[in-house]
C-alpha cells in the first residue's frame, strides 16, 4: 500500500492539491508506523480504564506517588522506577 500512497502523493504534488501532498508527506512516517504495528489503541485504552478503576476504588489517593505505585503494580512493572 505504501508504493500506491507514494504514487498518489506524486500526482497531488503536481496538481492544485499540493497542500494535501505536503500534509501526506509530513505525516508519511506516522501513517506507515500505524500500518506496521496496529490499527487501534486498544492497549492504551485498556491501561486508561484500569487506571480509572484504581481511582474509583480508592476515592482519590492522598498523594500522586501512591497512585503511581498502584498503577505500576497493576498495569505491569519490571521492578525499576524511572524518576523523570
Amino acid at each position: 500500500l505504501i508504493p500506491d500512497l507514494l504514487r498518489l502523493i506524486d500526482q497531488f504534488a503536481a496538481s492544485p492539491l499540493k497542500s494535501l501532498a505536503d500534509t501526506l508527506t509530513s505525516w508519511l512516517e506516522p501513517v506507515a508506523r500505524m500500518w506496521r504495528f496496529s490499527r487501534n489503541n486498544g492497549i492504551t485504552e485498556g491501561f486508561h480504564t484500569k487506571m480509572e478503576m484504581i481511582s474509583r476504588r480508592a476515592f482519590g489517593f492522598r498523594n500522586f506517588h501512591n497512585y503511581r505505585l498502584r498503577v505500576l503494580a497493576l498495569c505491569g512493572w519490571n521492578g525499576v522506577i524511572n524518576r523523570v
